[in-house]
């Protein structure tokens, strides 16, 4: 499934509706799309269409390039103070038993693990634990930066950050700057889900506001550190949302330019509050993967999260404007396997991401995490 048409030939169609042609020759300008542009392409827009302006866009921005990155994964805990309708990754404190805790020994065997391989981040994300707070986690990171000072850390969503920080009595930035000392480098994008408060209070009601998401987002790149931006589509959120939603991270990227990348990530109903709702297709999947490339003109980097996608379906999104499949990851994630996702064991080896880009005629190209080139595999042999 590719979008064979380029943009040429769609302003070429004599059957476009008229918003849509004023949309196509908006893009081929570079002009920024309005909101209520946004809404229209979600409404009306055909995936056709909508890959054939997505395929400008990253054509122009990157080629053929496709990026990856050496990754593996810490995940602390899955015990959790908050109860999100749609998470089927944690568990209440009250009943930890039925989760995990690693402890600082445990997660510093998984770093050990890597050594003399030539991974270049840890990311590391979890549940909200009461007893794991900001000294603790100040000093994993320290121990991991001294251990091993090349690898790049990536930690602590918002969520867990606002929780932190609130416990320990802090601003947001001076408990960024305490962790920026340990060793944090940048923050993942997750807890950002969407941002309206109608659709907020119905799905996570008791974590960080999209307000305070924001903030905290802000707060770091004004330190320094970039960060990564995410949005959960495919639940009870409309169109508006969704644009109103990419609409406020596109606005915070003028400001400060402290993004690397945006994440669409798809719902997933299993064993959750919200099992009751469908999930998305695969159509609506890459329609939106295609629409945020367009309408998030200032985000170079489009992200599909392959272990939550599956290899498939992600293979098919970089026919639709995305440009990176995040990394190896090497089996160290349950956040989607537990919610159903295709890949109950996500791991792919630099050989497997290399073979899967290059099946759809794109180079694939090694990044560090704030996307520096490591490597071009059209140049030399996996």
């Amino acid at each position: 499934m590719t979008t064979n048409l380029s943009l040429s030939e769609v302003l070429k169609q004599s059957s476009l509706d008229k918003t849509l042609l004023t949309i196509a020759e908006k893009i081929q300008n570079s002009e920024r799309l309005t909101d209520e542009e946004g809404v229209l392409l979600f409404e009306k827009g055909e995936l056709g269409f909508v890959g054939a302006l997505a395929n400008h866009v990253a054509q122009r921005l990157h080629g053929n390039k496709v990026y990856f990155n050496r990754n593996f994964h810490i995940e602390p805990t899955n015990v959790c103070v908050f109860t999100c309708n749609f998470c089927s990754y944690s568990r209440v404190y009250k009943h930890r038993d039925d989760g995990w805790e690693l402890s600082m020994e445990q997660m510093m065997d998984m770093v050990k693990k890597y050594d003399g391989q030539p991974v270049t981040e840890v990311h590391i994300v979890g549940g909200v634990h009461p007893k794991m707070n900001l000294e603790f986690f100040c000093e994993l990171i320290s121990k991991i930066h001294a251990y091993r000072p090349d690898l790049h850390i990536k930690g602590f969503t918002a969520v867990e950050l606002d929780y932190m920080f609130r416990k320990a009595k802090l601003s947001v930035e001076e408990g960024l700057q305490k962790m920026k000392e340990a060793g944090l480098q940048s923050l993942p994008g997750g807890g950002a889900e969407i941002f309206h408060p109608d659709v907020r209070m119905e799905i996570c009601p008791d974590k960080v506001d999209g307000d305070g998401w924001l903030n905290i987002h802000g707060t770091a790149h004004r330190l320094g550190m970039h960060t990564n931006a995410t949005m959960l589509y495919g639940h009870i959120e409309s169109y508006t949302h969704r644009v109103d939603h990419m609409s406020r991270l596109r606005a915070l990227q003028d400001e400060t330019g402290g993004f690397n990348c945006f994440i669409p990530l798809k719902f997933r109903n299993k064993d959750n509050d919200m099992s009751n709702i469908p999930e998305t297709t695969v159509i609506e999947d890459l329609r939106l993967y295609a629409i945020a490339r367009v309408f998030m003109d200032n985000f170079r980097n489009l992200k599909a999260y392959w272990p939550m996608l599956g290899r498939q379906s992600a293979q098919l999104t970089l026919s639709f404007g995305v440009n990176d499949l995040d990394g190896t990851i090497d089996d160290t994630t349950k956040i989607y396997s537990m919610a159903g996702s295709e890949e109950q064991t996500p791991s792919m080896s630099t050989e497997d991401l290399c073979d899967l880009i290059q099946a759809v005629g794109k180079t694939p190209v090694e990044r560090d995490t704030v996307y520096n080139e490591i490597r071009d595999y059209s140049a030399e042999p996996v």
